[in-house]
């Protein structure tokens, strides 16, 4: 049997041949019929530069229906795609090129000339492909003899090398396998409730494992069209939900269309699934769209180095502030530092084992090993809770739990106490060094537009509810919180802006 994704992909294609796949917003439609023609030719053009089954194929470009195209014959030839965030600079390019020594590097017809002489360094073959359909790559498709043939691999060969967004040090990049992707999206298809009769909205980035990886699988498993977006827009996403039924996207989307005054409840009624995930789901945020629209989001918890890792039930009760239950098929459990399992309800490190768990980080030996426990489990680093039922709560990440005067504090436990607090948009507490205590506690607040946030009110209503060594002795008032590309709070850049806080 061949294990090969594009294969699975191919056998779920509808049989009729105007079953649309992708609608972008100006009305141009691909059909499913068209997908395996094409990418034949796309292959046969990767195939004729020199790309090889194992070897990679590394790309940083806009989204569109060709980068698509360009991942699908990537699985068909066998080789490893790489999609990079298209925010990178060609400084942080060069990171991942000396990484992954790709064969063949896809850039913007843009960025071209700037990042050919670094492509060359590492002998890849430089090709061009812009959001519109136009590049030496698709100039290539057109003439290229096809490669109608697919690649017969194993269900542990790696299909893609996904680099960690992370919000501390380099990033390191997760080899996903065909077998992780496959049995992550076979099982969503049917955790999630996909049907035929479904239409996904894809307003998402497809550089990561949210947009490329979930959305996409899920819809092409199930032969359902995609409408598919660009980027995210309210007014353009707020155009597009009368004609879908199930939507992806982070917290952000879901309080930007909040704001939109055309996003109504009567617009939500026809819609089956809200989905969230790729940063932590405020509970503010979730009771406001349900009393906004009168859906529920669901919440769902996934990472690079596994996918999707757990979710809040289609059918039952969603509890905001948790993501739910570990997917069918997955172990998950908490544990001390020495990988014992804790007493239920207690604070630990979230490990996991199961077949969507990735083969390691490319090229990093070393580190594979230490973060797999000897029983097989992946560390994940994120500190979480587990009820006696197995609901799952994440509380933080492990690096950013804080030690101050030698008890631990779990910074998520002051944001959601914060989170409430009247004038509070949103908030991130951090440890930083403290001469008597090690490390003390500071908060960093984005007030509400318009809002002014009295710090010494904070500090007090917060000593009514928690433990005094919980408050934070310093708090700051933001515009806005740093995030990286994914929407998740760096809180290293805090602790690095704030490191002096205690020094007078």
């Amino acid at each position: 049997m061949n294990d090969n994704l594009y294969e699975l992909l191919r056998r779920h294609f509808p049989a009729d041949p105007k079953a649309p796949w992708l609608v972008t917003p100006e009305g141009d439609t691909r059909y499913y019929s068209e997908i395996d023609d094409v990418t034949a030719h796309y292959a046969g053009v990767l195939r004729s530069l020199g790309l090889q089954a194992g070897e990679r194929l590394l790309a940083q470009v806009d989204k569109s229906p060709e980068v698509l195209l360009l991942y699908l014959a990537t699985l068909r030839l066998g080789a490893i795609f790489v999609p990079l965030n298209t925010a990178y600079t060609p400084t942080e390019l060069a990171y991942f090129l000396n990484d992954a020594t790709p064969r063949i590097f896809v850039v913007e017809p843009r960025n071209a000339s700037v990042l050919k002489k670094s492509a060359s360094a590492v002998g890849a073959t430089l090709l061009t492909l812009g959001n519109n359909g136009e590049g030496t790559l698709i100039d290539a498709v057109a003439e290229a003899d096809p490669y109608t043939s697919v690649a017969d691999l194993g269900a542990d060969d790696i299909a893609s090398i996904i680099y960690t967004s992370g919000t501390t040090g380099r990033s390191k990049g997760a080899m996903l396998s065909h077998g992780n992707l496959s049995s992550n999206a076979l099982t969503l298809i049917d955790l999630w409730g996909f049907t035929e009769n479904d239409v996904l909205l894809h307003a998402l980035p497809i550089y990561h494992v949210h947009g490329l990886y979930v959305a996409v699988h899920c819809a092409m498993l199930r032969g359902i069209p995609m409408r598919f977006l660009p980027r995210f827009d309210s007014d353009e996403v707020i155009r597009q939900l009368s004609s879908v039924t199930v939507m992806m996207g982070v917290p952000t989307f879901y309080t930007r269309l909040m704001d939109a005054p055309k996003f109504t409840r009567d617009l939500c009624q026809h819609m089956r699934l809200f989905i969230s995930g790729s940063a932590p789901l405020l509970a503010q945020t979730f009771e406001a769209f349900f009393a906004h629209t009168g859906r529920r989001i669901l919440e769902r918890y996934g990472m690079s180095e596994a996918s999707m890792i757990a979710s809040n039930p289609l059918e039952g009760e969603r509890i905001a502030g948790t993501v739910g239950f570990a997917l069918p098929g997955v172990t998950l459990r908490v544990c001390d530092a020495e990988h014992r399992t804790v007493v239920t309800g207690e604070t630990g490190v979230l490990q996991m084992r199961g077949p969507n768990v990735f083969k390691g980080y490319w090229q990093m030996p070393e580190k594979t090993a230490s973060e797999f426990t000897d029983d097989g489990f992946f560390i994940s680093g994120d500190m979480a809770t587990m009820d006696a039922q197995g609901r799952v709560r994440i509380v933080g990440r492990e690096k950013d739990l804080v030690i101050s005067g030698g008890l631990n504090v779990y910074p998520k436990e002051i944001e959601d106490a914060m989170d409430v607090f009247d004038g509070v948009n949103e908030t991130a507490v951090i440890g930083v060094p403290h001469a008597d205590l090690g490390e003390g506690l500071v908060a960093v607040i984005c007030p509400l537009p318009g809002a002014v946030v009295n710090p010494d009110a904070v500090i007090a209503q917060l000593k009514t509810q928690l433990a005094g060594f919980k408050v934070p002795r310093r708090i700051f008032t933001v515009d806005s919180l740093p995030r990286n590309a994914m929407g998740k709070v760096q809180k290293n850049v805090l602790r690095e802006r704030y490191a002096q806080a205690f020094d007078s």
